[in-house]
């Protein structure tokens, strides 16, 4: 899929790998509708971006609705939708039943709902395509947030599950699946909610590898895209970690509280 003159929409678009991933499609010449839950900063941005903003869940089929019919409004078809907005937080097993339903609206069923509604169309069409930002959490794990983990492997497995359903129909997929990336939920998101488990989730990110800046991932994203290319890893270690894994599963859970125990010594 080409970039210039294509029509997208970006959720959590206000900052971070969305606002960086709107910037870098506008610089490439498409046309953006850029969405996220807090409309003051959305709006801000939007505005330096020169792109429509829709603000609301990105999990709500009502705003989903409201992201494609702008884009339509103001451009034409969506050709591209980046299924970006997410939550995380430091929850366990204590977290309650509002947090794993937050967690798996927006991680997850955000994903769903959106490819339901743009993927018949770019059926018909015979083109389109679907980026999900998942995580490394989602081939891994997340050490101190049970709901950040769980709902992100859900991520990764439905960006498979659409890829192998629809790649010969015209519809590309691809998932981003980063360790550490500078952005709110990594410097706060994490531990706002979580308390201690927040606090080693976020030490455990950081601790695995360069935090890299949200442009540059930006730009591995759009290369994937124009290359077709369905799994995207900015940090090059998430795939020594997922083939250890693989190779010895019990080693590699091994491994892990191991690490965890020093994270948590430290902490």
């Amino acid at each position: 899929m080409q970039v210039k003159d294509a029509v997208a929409v970006v959720t959590g678009a206000a900052g971070g790998i969305g606002a960086a991933l709107a910037q870098a499609l506008i610089d490439g010449g498409a046309h953006v509708v850029v969405s996220d839950l807090d409309e003051e900063r959305l709006t801000a941005t939007a505005e330096r971006l020169g792109a429509v903003a829709v603000a609301g869940d990105a999990a709500s089929d009502e705003v989903i609705a409201a992201m494609v019919a702008a884009a339509e409004e103001h451009f034409g078809p969506v050709d591209l939708f980046f299924a970006n907005a997410g939550v995380g937080d430091g929850s366990g097993l204590a977290a309650d039943d509002d947090q794993w339903q937050l967690a798996l609206d927006v991680n997850l069923m955000a994903h769903v709902r959106a490819a339901r509604r743009l993927v018949p169309g770019w059926v018909e069409r015979g083109s389109g395509y679907f980026v999900s930002t998942a995580s490394a959490a989602g081939l891994l794990t997340q050490i101190g947030s049970a709901t950040y983990s769980v709902s992100k492997h859900g991520a990764v497995g439905f960006a498979e599950w659409l890829a192998v359903s629809y790649g010969d129909e015209g519809v590309g997929v691809s998932c981003l699946c980063p360790m550490g990336v500078d952005t709110d939920m990594l410097r706060s998101g994490m531990t706002s909610a979580g308390g201690e488990g927040g606090k080693v989730a976020a030490a455990a990110v950081t601790g695995a590898g360069e935090v890299l800046a949200p442009h540059d991932v930006a730009e591995q994203v759009l290369r994937a895209v124009e290359e077709g290319t369905f799994l995207i890893t900015p940090h090059t270690g998430v795939h020594e970690f997922l083939r250890r894994k693989v190779d010895d599963h019990d080693r590699w859970i091994r491994g892990m509280q191991r690490y965890q125990r020093q994270l948590k010594e430290n902490s």
